[in-house]
């Protein structure tokens, strides 16, 4: 189940984890990438708190957690080689693996036609 919030990060569920990233309309936004900072493996967050960091050539950008739970995997290889995070590699480019408290959470987002309409 693929979801998005308007703050452009996505989520996907599958069972009771979802990997989240940013879409690549942010990341077509914010330009070249200079610098991410990622959350840490076994911090519990809650739905909006800011757990990442993006900064690009033109802004930084706070990326915040979808749902709440435990995260419980970051994407330390994308820190890596930052030019491979593109618009057209922005579901390989996921951030953290989360293990979701309440998926209800989930809800309360769009699905992909009602992001796309959002960005229109």
């Amino acid at each position: 189940m693929l979801r998005y919030t308007e703050d452009h990060e996505w989520i996907n569920l599958e069972g009771d984890t979802a990997t989240v990233g940013i879409s690549p309309h942010a990341i077509e936004q914010l330009g070249d990438i200079v610098f991410v900072e990622l959350p840490e493996a076994g911090n519990t967050v809650a739905r909006g708190d800011a757990v990442a960091v993006f900064e690009s050539v033109k802004a930084a950008s706070d990326i915040y957690s979808p749902a709440s739970g435990e995260i419980t995997e970051v994407n330390e290889t994308m820190l890596d080689d930052l030019s491979s995070i593109t618009p057209d590699r922005a579901t390989e480019s996921w951030l953290f693996k989360i293990k979701i408290e309440d998926s209800s959470e989930l809800d309360e987002l769009m699905d992909e036609d009602a992001y796309k309409s959002m960005i229109a």
